[in-house]
């Protein structure tokens, strides 16, 4: 029987995160990265369980008091201790398959900071500690030696992986393997029949290698949402152009065309050393009966919530400020990481 990797808009039991602490780059902004992440395990806890990893004793203790005092649900709240280097759950996270008859397992696969640029001792043994700890229950877990964050991929639940080359062929990662091996190996284990390579699209200040989950993201079998640019005198118009002219020229599995949903551009933003934080609204995350949305005190946050309002009319948008999570080059998709029922 064939597990596949069910899309991210299918019933899940909980969401992952990993709560940042002292010993991470997030030291110096604790105070203002926190509230973020509270925030995020709230608007989770109200639709499904949340999975909160702790560094510590300590930082357990504090994401408890956070995260309950903000109203979140004890019964919907689960905290473990595990060490970790950073807080990056999509990509230090289980990928979790399932099969037909329900049954399900986890992938464990190979982390190393996005091509060897930061450590990753913690983050790389961290599913395979949570799941000795008896975090994810009795699901079985199969450890790989490819190396693959799951911010690299998005599942359409139907056969069809959408990923980047500039991301799966870095030659820090698997330089091994050529395009077609990798093709390959992703069908295989994540039971896919087939997988769509972008060559174009980026956003300055990412350190991911065009991460797919910030530039386009499956919606449902035939709609794709992805990050556009309007503005001819930005960096980013050129090879956002060109990204949507080859996501218009993919066709779907039955040979139709897919539905594009253009995201509004938010206005450039730098950090204090003159560095352009990484803004995308296709970092958005879907949980059962929500999507919860990055915004950026911009004017284009209303827009992206309208947009994803016509495209998930059954869910509630949820907007969560992450201006601090990109100071650290990421988003709310890149901080969560789901575990389908």
């Amino acid at each position: 029987m064939t597990f596949t990797l069910p899309a991210e808009w299918a019933p899940q039991s909980a969401v992952q995160l990993t709560w940042p602490h002292r010993d991470t780059d997030w030291a110096e902004r604790l105070p203002l990265v926190l509230p973020v992440f509270t925030q995020i395990a709230l608007a989770i806890s109200q639709h499904e369980d949340v999975l909160l990893v702790c560094h510590d004793t300590e930082s357990l203790a504090e994401a408890r008091a956070r995260v309950l005092d903000a109203g979140a649900s004890p019964d919907r709240c689960h905290f473990v201790v595990a060490p970790s280097n950073d807080s990056w759950a999509r990509d230090h996270g289980p990928l979790t398959l399932r099969a037909p008859d329900g049954r399900r397992r986890l992938l464990d696969f190979g982390f190393n900071a996005w091509g060897l640029k930061f450590a990753a001792d913690r983050d790389n043994l961290l599913t395979r500690r949570l799941h000795q700890a008896g975090a994810y229950g009795d699901l079985p877990l199969r450890t790989l030696g490819m190396i693959l964050e799951g911010g690299s991929i998005d599942s359409d639940g139907a056969g069809t992986l959408l990923t980047t080359s500039a991301c799966l062929l870095s030659p820090n990662r698997n330089p091994q393997w050529s395009r077609e091996e990798i093709s390959a190996r992703l069908c295989e284990y994540l039971g896919a029949e087939r997988v769509l390579w972008l060559e174009s699209g980026y956003l300055e200040g990412d350190d991911t290698d065009a991460h797919i989950d910030t530039l386009a993201r499956f919606c449902s079998t035939d709609t794709i949402a992805y990050q556009s640019c309007d503005d001819p005198d930005d960096n980013h118009f050129a090879p956002l152009q060109q990204m949507a002219a080859e996501l218009a020229g993919f066709p779907r599995a039955d040979g139709g065309a897919y539905h594009l949903v253009p995201l509004p551009w938010p206005r450039a933003r730098y950090d204090e050393a003159g560095t352009r934080l990484p803004l995308s609204y296709a970092n958005f995350l879907i949980i059962n009966g929500a999507v919860l949305l990055p915004t950026y005190d911009d004017a284009a946050d209303a827009v992206a919530m309208e947009r994803l309002a016509e495209v998930f009319p059954q869910r509630e948008v949820v907007p969560i400020l992450c201006l601090e999570l990109a100071r650290q080059h990421g988003s709310l998709h890149c901080v969560t990481m789901q575990i389908p029922s």
